[in-house]
């Protein structure tokens, strides 16, 4: 299981779940309630993949249900109608998003991910704020952000549209590649050891770039529109695919909403606005006018750009929404436990104390 990503420190891990008769295995892709799961056969000791029921583990929390790249422990007792996941072991890393619409919930897209590769085609002028959006998510998922700007054979001004994204994506490596061409594949395949999911909008060439690594075709492809080079959705589930030098990818839907779900990730995708901001003469500057405001300063000089201001204040405002909406959401269950507690002790007829 090394090049699925198992480690010793796993192995320790795992060590009172072996003892329980279970076996380690990955989640390949999951499928309402089933999954597909890459395990080591205890019979003749070959990998194989297995049908797995789901519904033993997790909760109604989206956060907490099995997702493709978790590492679980496997039941596959001969008395079960088929193999069932006993138990999720703990995530090193997660990317999680907001689910779509006004919900303040969380999805969690992969799991146990080294390298998050945002991609962004060159068919198209790529936006910078939805790039640093991605950044935001990659980096609160505790993995390394990597951009790859696709198509490089459809245009001529790569290498200048890659200095502009540069500058949005401070700390981050930005690749450009051509699956057509081959051009900068053998860096990005140097780049992405261990396990790497790809995200991005559709038709940016995720899917393409996924089989170039992995030197089959693992997933369908289709063609953008040719009018706006706007996507058509080809990969409809996250799934995790085997690349041939060890290390594996998870390729996923092309995604339309990107709502960061709080953390940190905002801070570490605008590190350049939170330096400046702490040579602020007051530590609570609001960068709105006040004396001695360092940010206020680099954007009259232009070394800071007024776009990347607003969009630096746009997530940190979703960030604050999704902070007071958790805070309340954990209120409120807290007070339904509470009710729960004094009716129970209502009725057996015993005080009830706060």
């Amino acid at each position: 299981m090394a090049g699925y990503g198992w480690t010793t420190a796993l192995d320790e891990l795992f060590a009172p779940l072996a003892e329980a008769g279970l076996v380690p295995a990955r989640i390949v892709r999951i499928d309402r309630g089933q999954c597909d799961a890459v395990l080591v056969d205890p019979g003749t000791g070959e990998l194989r993949t297995v049908r797995a029921d789901t519904r033993q583990v997790g909760d109604a929390d989206m956060i907490n249900c099995p997702c493709t790249g978790d590492w679980v422990a496997v039941d596959l007792s001969p008395g079960l109608p088929r193999p069932a996941v006993a138990a999720l072991l703990p995530r090193s890393t997660a990317i999680i998003r907001k689910v779509a619409g006004k919900r303040s919930d969380g999805q969690v897209l992969a799991a146990n991910v080294d390298t998050v590769v945002i991609a962004a085609s060159l068919a198209a002028e790529p936006d910078l704020g939805r790039i640093e959006r991605f950044l935001a998510l990659a980096w609160e998922s505790g993995a390394e952000p990597l951009v790859v700007l696709t198509k490089a054979d459809l245009v001529d001004d790569a290498d200048f549209i890659r200095s502009d994204v540069e500058a949005a994506a401070p700390g981050v490596t930005v690749l450009v590649v051509s699956a057509e061409t081959g051009e900068g594949i053998d860096v990005l395949r140097a780049c992405t050891p261990g396990t790497t999911a790809v995200l991005g909008q559709s038709g940016v060439g995720k899917s393409t770039l996924t089989n170039v690594l992995a030197g089959v075709d693992a997933m369908t492809v289709q063609a953008a529109r040719s009018g706006d080079q706007k996507g058509r959705h080809t990969t409809t589930t996250r799934e995790l695919v085997p690349l041939p030098g060890g290390g594996v990818l998870i390729d996923t839907p092309g995604l339309r909403e990107v709502g960061l779900y709080g953390g940190e990730g905002v801070a570490l995708a605008f590190a350049d606005i939170e330096e400046l901001a702490e040579r602020c003469r007051f530590h609570d500057c609001g960068h709105r006018g006040e004396p001695g405001c360092a940010v206020r300063a680099a954007l009259e000089d232009g070394s800071l750009p007024e776009r990347r201001m607003d969009s630096y204040l746009k997530l940190q405002r979703e960030n604050d929404w999704i902070a007071s909406r958790s805070d309340a959401r954990l209120a409120s269950e807290r007070l339904k436990k509470w009710k729960s507690i004094t009716k129970s002790m209502r009725a057996a007829g015993g005080p009830v104390k706060r």
